[in-house]
């Protein structure tokens, strides 16, 4: 009976609309489990009838909503590290990078005063925008920022950048032109994690001043201003829901925001200054701390699912064994494939196991330097990452063979011995 009543302290209560969502999700569980016995479809395959149709396996998406789980990981194998694309450009360590939605184009941002803003593309490495900075307090006459830029989001159509930085400020960029369109002030201390809503040009915005923020980028107007953390916010990340989700540094908290009603669900499980946060999907997401260690969540509950301590190994710091933070996380959104970067000498990809319950490690991927940003294209056929010298919110270390770069990584997917199957048959 006591493991019972613990078990129901630890749901959070869930509306009838989110029961449905979750018994529909356990049905397909069920139904993926039944068919695991039989070949996977090749990757390619695998994605292209969710990103056109909107389906995954058979299964449609009602009303253009994302499917729950696509296995993935079984079809990634190591790189070849004669493959990884360095580009070089900035200055100071990256800080921050997203890629377009189109996963034609990367944006990266630096700690360099003068060159804070670089669009990349893809296919040829080729630098085609940068934006300058300035110097503090020249915003308003110069295009650029004018001290270091912490965070970046691009809107899922594509049309609007968004960039914070140490100076309490938000720019709203063209993606398509570079040109600066607006400024949102109103946060009192740095800007350090940005994100759009999925399909909407809504915009969440954290802080070092604890607090959350929503903005309406298409009305350029302030919405709301959301309190609760402890300590400074140090990520933040949404999807397609009205809600956003937290890391809040060494209050050692994770927080679901759940905007219309201005409340707030407070997951504990890290025991150290948790730096970055992503979601998996409408219902998981992944966080990583400055102890080492790396957790899965699921929304329902508030302590981890899976946790993955000293993910990263340890380093020799002062004589003392001290874990590798986890710097940056990343996640291929509504799949079962997790990356995350640490200043270890690699970039680590994980699988989500069974149920979200288990984090187990595939591969390591040679990175030398601090990897402070990590995103997954939308097809899910490469990573990039951003490397410094470095972490993006300090100069707690220096390494000085590392190179401020962005890495492009390509995901070679699994070959089988067997002829390739037609789409129908699996």
């Amino acid at each position: 009976g006591r493991r019972r009543r613990e078990a129901a302290e630890e749901e959070v209560e869930e509306t009838p609309q989110e029961k449905k969502l979750r018994l529909a999700k356990q049905y397909l569980e069920e139904l993926r489990q039944l068919g695991e016995s039989r070949p996977a479809p090749p990757f390619s395959l695998l994605l292209a009838p969710w990103r056109s149709q909107g389906a995954v396996l058979g299964y449609s998406c009602a009303r253009g909503r994302v499917p729950a789980h696509i296995l993935l990981c079984l079809q990634v194998q190591p790189p070849d590290p004669a493959r990884i694309r360095v580009l070089r450009g900035h200055q100071l360590p990256v800080t921050c990078l997203v890629i377009s939605p189109d996963d034609k184009f990367i944006f990266s941002a630096s700690k360099d005063g003068s060159l804070i803003k670089c669009k990349w593309e893809v296919d040829s490495g080729k630098r085609l925008c940068v934006v300058p900075g300035g110097k503090k307090g020249t915003e308003e006459r110069h295009m650029g920022h004018a001290s270091q830029v912490l965070c970046m989001a691009i809107s899922s159509d594509g049309k609007y950048l968004a960039t914070g930085d140490r100076n309490k400020l938000i720019m709203i960029w063209d993606a398509a032109t570079c040109k600066r369109l607006h400024i949102f002030t109103g946060h009192r201390d740095a800007v350090s994690g940005l994100s759009f809503r999925k399909g909407t040009h809504q915009l969440y915005s954290a802080s070092h001043d604890r607090c959350v923020k929503v903005w309406d980028v298409a009305e350029n107007a302030y919405v709301e201003t959301l309190f609760g953390h402890q300590d400074i916010i140090t990520g933040l990340d949404s999807l397609s829901r009205e809600c956003c989700v937290t890391a809040g540094g060494r209050d050692g908290t994770v927080r679901l925001w759940k905007i219309p009603e201005e409340s707030q669900l407070v997951f504990s499980g890290h025991q150290g200054s948790i730096d970055c946060i992503q979601l998996i999907n409408e219902e998981h997401m992944v966080s990583g701390a400055d102890d080492g260690s790396l957790a899965l969540w699921g929304l329902t509950k508030k302590k981890p699912l899976a946790l993955a301590r000293q993910a990263h190994g340890e380093q020799d710091s002062q004589g003392l064994q001290q874990p590798c933070w986890i710097s940056a996380v990343a996640a291929l959104r509504n799949s079962d494939l997790l990356a995350t970067g640490s200043n270890s000498g690699c970039v680590k990809l994980w699988k989500c196991g069974e149920g979200f319950r288990k984090l187990e490690h595939l591969l390591d991927i040679p990175l030398v330097g601090f990897v402070n940003s990590l995103k997954f294209s939308a097809a899910g056929d490469f990573l990039v990452a951003g490397i410094g010298q470095e972490h993006r919110l300090g100069r707690w270390w220096r390494i000085k063979e590392a190179k401020n770069s962005i890495c492009i990584i390509p995901l070679k997917q699994k070959t089988t011995a067997s002829s390739p199957e037609s789409p129908g048959s699996s």
